[in-house]
């Protein structure tokens, strides 16, 4: 097996914005899953109640980073990197679908012995977590929901679709990396990332065997009922009726090219009660491109008194 990613992850930009201790989990298919778990008790032995943050394409926990320390003085914060991504072992042959996902994180929570699970969750990471949640609602916590999905759609953009394709979309993707790169600037509005911040983004997904998972991601959007995932899907979007009464808090980019206001106005409409706000001039990656808003925000939700 390969020696964990993390060991060359530039030191440097370790120390400047990710400067967290590594943790490893073998999942049920036997790749190795990397992540975050800091905070009080956050050795993994002690404390039974942690915030999940789960990641979508092409991010990976960094995306978390801001967050975990400004919420980890007060609750532990577990933020995972989904197998293929990030500093995860990235199999070329690996089952790349939703309910494989779901399966992960399932394993991640059990192993890790976790009583209450706060979820944070963006991009792909709303159906996988949403997934987690409809088999354990009563591990359930709050909910933060920022640019996601958990529920059939039939709209997608022209430049999603067109990664999706055979042979087409594989040779952008992986061959290019024209999904990835082009993400850094298409998913921010309000400003554009550092220096530091693009290459620590972009880091995991330097080479055609390590995008293999960004590829996976995008071939399994399921877009009609003969996809493998649709029925998976299907499942997850029948479970959120059950976290109606579920305290849940919606930040939302307006200017997302993909989760455009739509996919807002279908969580309003699905979680009628949740807490929400609309941030018109912020892009996809909401919670680094509005983050002395959003992370302020979500750090007094997920602390405040029951």
């Amino acid at each position: 097996m390969n020696p964990p990613p993390a060991a060359i992850f530039p030191p440097e930009l370790r120390e400047a914005l990710y400067p967290f201790v590594s943790h490893w989990f073998t999942t049920p298919s036997g790749a190795r899953m990397h992540y975050l778990d800091e905070g009080p008790e956050g050795d993994g032995t002690t404390c039974d109640e942690a915030v999940l943050m789960l990641h979508g394409n092409p991010t990976w926990s960094f995306y978390y980073a801001q967050l975990v320390k400004a919420v980890s003085p007060k609750l532990r914060c577990i933020a995972a990197d989904h197998i293929g991504m990030g500093l995860s072992e990235k199999p070329q042959n690996y089952d790349y679908h939703l309910k494989t996902r779901i399966d992960d994180i399932a394993a991640l929570v059990a192993t890790l012995g976790l009583r209450r699970v706060h979820l944070v969750v963006h991009d792909w990471g709303g159906a996988i977590g949403f997934g987690f949640a409809a088999r354990h609602p009563e591990l359930i916590g709050r909910i933060v929901i920022l640019n996601t999905a958990a529920f059939r759609s039939k709209w997608i953009p022209a430049r999603i679709a067109l990664c999706k394709l055979p042979v087409i979309g594989p040779a952008i993707v992986r061959g290019l990396n024209g999904f990835a790169r082009p993400a850094l600037a298409m998913s921010m509005s309000r400003r554009a990332l550092s220096g530091d911040e693009r290459r620590a983004l972009i880091f995991p997904y330097n080479s055609w065997a390590n995008r293999v998972a960004v590829s996976g991601f995008v071939r399994d959007i399921p877009m009609s009922a003969a996809h493998p995932s649709w029925d998976t899907l299907s499942e997850v979007e029948a479970g959120l009726a059950q976290f109606q009464k579920t305290p849940v808090l919606i930040l939302w980019g307006g200017r997302d090219f993909c989760f455009n206001k739509r996919f807002y106005d279908e969580w309003r409409a699905r979680l009628p009660n949740a807490e929400a706000s609309f941030y018109k001039d912020a892009g996809h990656y909401v919670l680094l491109d509005a983050a002395e808003q959003v992370i302020p925000k979500i750090s007094e939700f997920l602390t405040r008194p029951a």
